[in-house]
């Protein structure tokens, strides 16, 4: 009897340590606040004011134990998410992994995926899993722009599965793979698997389109238009291994494995890439932070312009930011750079932890 009381107080005071005396919640239609925060958080929060205002930051919302602990700016405002849409649509894949609906050691071959111009034999090899990790080896380019496409090495050169590179043909394939396997667009997926069940406040489904260059590839990128606050709850399924107040949305090791470092940055190519210093797993970025860091264990989805959404599991946190673009119809607009988002988490997870 002793033993059983030990280890059930161990349980409360795990589920407790992380979010300061209250367990995790998740938000309803509307979001809860934390309670009280302490006079070092308070002074962090005043500091981040400051820094976010003077980067291009149109939005940030942090979440403790499923709480806002910070909100700056208009944060129901959707927007483009850019790349951040390629973690999205990793938390699809999952369900249908597990189901058998996608194999991901099926073969573009076999999945009779082809593009203008079309794909040597040796590309064709490359696998749904060679997608996933930015590693196909397929150097075609792509519907859409804001990737290393411009630094790969001739096309043929590479076997599928042995070179990273970030192209964006790769993660649009993706996507087609999906919708080819499930009889359903991406939007149509994401709306009935994870949208309604965290009853997101901006997302229309609607308001969802692709868009790109269909003479360059015929593998459009699904591109996304949700608020910062509606990307913290998408975070906070991330968080929790695919769990939404005890429902399981999303296999729980499915969201361990594609969220693990599957390529360190130091296997990347370009060299400017491989500077970085994030690894990579299947379409999550994963921090490469020491032990001592607050940010230890993180992992991110990550967007052109400063599109971020970072998990932080050792303290049940997670930090949405959102620039939002175009700007007056221009893309070509400053940007908050990682380096930039990683100090105000940092200002954040040091001063509120």
């Amino acid at each position: 009897m002793a033993t059983y009381k030990i280890k059930l107080l161990t349980l409360l005071l795990t589920s407790f340590a992380l979010t300061g005396n209250a367990a995790t919640v998740f938000p309803g239609t509307e979001w809860d606040s934390v309670a009280t925060t302490s006079a070092e958080c308070k002074k962090g929060q005043a500091e981040l004011d400051s820094y976010a205002q003077k980067q291009a930051t149109t939005a940030l919302l942090a979440i403790r134990g499923g709480r806002v602990l910070y909100s700056y700016g208009r944060t129901d405002v959707p927007g483009i998410i850019e790349s951040q849409r390629k973690s999205i649509l990793s938390m699809l894949y999952g369900k249908y992994v597990a189901n058998g609906a996608v194999d991901l050691n099926q073969t573009l071959e076999a999945a009779n995926i082809d593009d203008v111009g079309g794909l040597s034999s040796t590309e064709k090899q490359a696998r749904v899993r060679d997608l996933l990790t930015a590693r196909s080896g397929v150097f075609h380019a792509a519907a859409n722009s804001g990737d290393d496409l411009a630094n790969a090495p001739a096309r043929g050169s590479q076997t599928p599965g042995s070179y990273f590179l970030y192209n964006n043909w790769d993660f649009n394939v993706a996507g087609t793979i999906l919708e080819n396997a499930t009889h359903k667009s991406v939007y149509q997926l994401f709306d009935e698997d994870i949208a309604q069940s965290l009853q997101l406040q901006d997302y229309k489904l609607s308001a969802q389109k692709k868009f790109g260059d269909s003479s360059k590839s015929i593998h459009l990128p699904y591109h996304f238009l949700l608020s910062t606050r509606d990307m913290a709850r998408i975070g906070l399924l991330a968080l929790h291994e695919g769990n939404w107040n005890g429902r399981q949305l999303i296999p729980a090791d499915w969201m361990r494995l594609t969220t693990s470092v599957f390529t360190p940055s130091s296997d990347m190519h370009p060299a400017s890439t491989a500077a970085r210093h994030v690894a990579y797993g299947y379409m999550w970025w994963v921090l490469e932070e020491p032990g001592e860091s607050p940010l230890h264990g993180g992992y991110m989805a990550w967007g052109l312009h400063g599109q971020y959404l970072l998990l932080i599991p050792r303290l049940d946190m997670v930090i949405a930011h959102q620039r939002r673009v175009p700007v007056d119809g221009k893309w070509d607009v400053p940007k908050v750079d990682k380096n930039a988002f990683i100090h105000m988490a940092k200002i954040l997870a040091q001063s509120c932890s």
